[in-house]
């Protein structure tokens, strides 16, 4: 069965280019123009991945990602037409999966489509369409009181269960199954999302940024997830030093 795509823009051009371009590429696709009923769009169809955009007249794309983030727990992709990096930051903060700015390469664009929409691959594996993955089995980690299990894709921290999106899970479970080790943007673009480091993309880090908060990692001096200047991130047991 093709993945469904909802678009959600004003830009009636853009967004019949869009919609024409992955219709041909194989997939369903829906457009909604406004963020007013957006919500409820997403409710009804619930696509594999939502294309969304910032600037929308009645509820602005961070507010709808804002909302929708707590029980949405497929795919979202955010467009804007601001230069500002903040767009991008907030984008992510805000539980994005991804961000693009416009104007939008269709090739790109498919093949962000593409990386996020095979890591939803990867979970059906899991859940026994394929033979599962190294990187999703049935393991449970353990570090002190923070329990991460690989089955059922939770984690707890001091017994209480805590909320993360997709995104974040896949990137925590990739560092923890590679505690002591340092991985470089590179290995982390290349595991997470399918596709190489550009060099630019900062959505790692926003998600490292929600992972320490989260798990209540001081960002200034974190115990537990580690940056290591010009190299990458390490992942440690509380009381570790390097």
């Amino acid at each position: 069965m093709s993945e469904r795509i909802l678009i959600i823009e004003d830009d009636e051009r853009l967004a019949n280019l869009i919609q024409v371009y992955l219709i041909r590429q194989g997939y369903m696709v829906d457009w909604h123009n406004s963020g007013e009923g957006a919500e409820e769009k997403i409710q009804q169809i619930n696509p594999d991945l939502v294309i969304l955009d910032v600037m929308l007249p009645e509820k602005s794309g961070f507010d709808i990602c804002r909302d929708i983030r707590s029980w949405f727990t497929n795919y979202i992709l955010i467009m804007t037409a601001s230069e500002d990096n903040i767009d991008e930051i907030v984008g992510l903060e805000l539980g994005a999966d991804d961000y693009l700015a416009k104007p939008v390469e269709p090739r790109l664009l498919l093949a962000r489509i593409r990386a996020l929409l095979r890591r939803k691959q990867i979970e059906n594996d899991k859940e026994g369409l394929k033979e599962p993955t190294t990187v999703f089995n049935n393991n449970t980690l353990t570090f002190e009181n923070l329990v991460i299990d690989g089955e059922n894709r939770k984690v707890l921290l001091d017994g209480q269960e805590i909320d993360l999106t997709t995104a974040e899970f896949d990137l925590l479970w990739l560092l923890a199954n590679n505690t002591g080790k340092i991985l470089s943007r590179d290995d982390i673009f290349s595991q997470v999302r399918g596709i190489d480091f550009d060099g630019s993309d900062r959505s790692i880090d926003a998600r490292i940024s929600r992972l320490r908060r989260k798990l209540f990692d001081d960002p200034d001096n974190p115990s537990r997830i580690k940056t290591v200047r010009g190299k990458g991130y390490l992942f440690m047991r509380e009381g570790e030093n390097h």
